[in-house]
């Protein structure tokens, strides 16, 4: 999975870096890998999304970010009278940022 996260590059080295990237990730939630954050076999929902950085460090090239992604999880024929369930989802990813170019790979973490 790949992103364009111009604004979070932009403010790299800035107190502003978490909050932008937080902002810029939570804008693009549908291009997130949620899906292979899900664990009751249903369809991730990433509208209501939510996300928190927990740590960054970087190297000579790359920005590397962990954070955690709280999203809704909806599962299909398992409540009353077969209406889909909707449960809270929540799954770690590590985003790299390229210093040049801005492109981010992500990539879902296992527990």
């Amino acid at each position: 999975m790949s992103l364009h996260l111009p604004a979070a590059l932009a403010a790299w080295n800035t107190p502003a870096f978490q909050a932008e990237l937080k902002r810029e990730l939570e804008t693009l939630a549908a291009l997130l890998p949620l899906q292979q954050g899900t664990t009751h076999g249903g369809v991730a929902d990433g509208s209501k999304l939510a996300v928190s950085v927990f740590g960054v460090r970087a190297d000579d090239g790359t920005i590397h970010a962990e954070i955690g992604v709280f999203f809704s999880e909806i599962v299909a024929g398992c409540n009353c009278g077969d209406d889909p369930m909707d449960l809270h989802a929540y799954c770690v990813m590590r985003v790299s940022i390229d210093k040049a170019s801005a492109l981010a790979a992500v990539l879902v973490l296992a527990d």
